[in-house]
């Protein structure tokens, strides 16, 4: 029998996967990549008897890969937020826990998967992925001091914004790495006190990262949406999804998309719906080829350089009739 952790190499993916982990050890191997890399199950080869854990990939991407494992015999557990496709897969080998609500990430899900036995790292993954109502809420239930909700904040933060970039060398940490680091401590406090060396270097890099990003003005704006564009250079890569997050939260009422340029002229895209509305991001995501995500925040992996003008229509039109 061989067990496969297939996990977004984001906060949120991390951190479900933490908390699975603490709670039922498994010596698996490890599937993951940068945030904006999520059609994973094509690298899984697995079947009669073998295990497959999925969390926060999007099963439309991965379908035919999750029924060429269940057809194979592989049992697949699977959690995730983001559209799932348009008919649902059911399987007697396959459990799914899937939520598109847009309060809810795979964190979340899996603590109440696991009746919050290791709800501070659920805490840790819904502040990375900029909930930080439902991250609070969830704090709650287990009486952070303010303290120590902050020290979850910047550390979902700070493992978030690792995961961006469209490719490897461009982050901080592998995200297999950073899992690896993280997963040794049963609490994230734990490892923020212990582990200075890797949230050092995720903080200093952060830091040097916003400074950077914190000179740039919009190159089109409105009451309703914002476009942004960041050079072809290695710490805008790896700032242009918590970039993203600072400027939604700046202006909660304001929608925001930030086009980092990438090899031959292209975009990366980062869309981000308004706090007070938190839909549409992945309805406009999606009309592109490599689109993708969920209502409140989503992306395109490869924005056509000639598709700009269009993409941009079509962002301030959808967030113009919407305000």
């Amino acid at each position: 029998m061989a067990d496969h952790d297939v996990f977004n190499g984001d906060a949120d993916g991390i951190c479900s996967l933490v908390q699975l982990r603490l709670a039922e050890p498994r010596n698996a191997v490890l599937v993951t990549g940068v945030k904006r890399d999520i059609d994973l199950l094509r690298l899984v080869s697995a079947g009669q008897g073998d295990r497959v854990t999925v969390l926060d990939v999007a099963m439309e991407k991965n379908r035919t890969d999750l029924e060429r494992l269940l057809m194979a015999g592989a049992e697949v557990f699977y959690a995730d937020h983001h559209h799932p496709g348009d008919t649902p897969l059911e399987h007697s080998r396959l459990h799914a826990l899937i939520n598109t609500a847009p309060e809810v990430c795979t964190s979340l899900l899996v603590n109440g998967y696991l009746k919050g036995a290791h709800a501070a790292w659920a805490v840790v993954g819904a502040f990375g992925d900029n909930l930080a109502g439902s991250a609070k809420a969830a704090a709650a239930t287990i009486g952070l001091d303010p303290q120590r909700l902050q020290l979850a904040e910047t550390l979902g933060t700070l493992i978030n914004y690792n995961g961006y970039g469209p490719a490897v060398e461009d982050l901080h940490f592998p995200p297999e790495t950073l899992f690896r680091r993280v997963s040794a401590f049963a609490s994230p406090f734990d490892f923020i006190a212990s582990d200075r060396e890797t949230f050092g270097q995720l903080e200093a890099g952060y830091a040097d990262d916003m400074a950077r990003a914190s000179s740039l003005v919009p190159v089109q704006a409105s009451a309703e949406s914002a476009v942004f564009l960041l050079p072809d250079e290695p710490w805008a890569r790896r700032v242009s999804g918590v970039f993203s997050n600072d400027l939604v939260n700046l202006h909660p009422s304001r929608a925001h998309a930030v086009l980092t340029e990438i090899d031959g002229g292209d975009f990366l895209v980062s869309v981000r719906a308004p706090l007070s509305n938190r839909t549409g991001a992945d309805d406009i995501c999606r009309q592109f080829p490599t689109g993708g995500g969920r209502k409140a925040a989503a992306g395109i992996n490869r924005l056509p350089h000639g598709e700009m003008d269009r993409f941009v229509r079509v962002f301030s039109e959808h967030y113009g009739k919407s305000a």
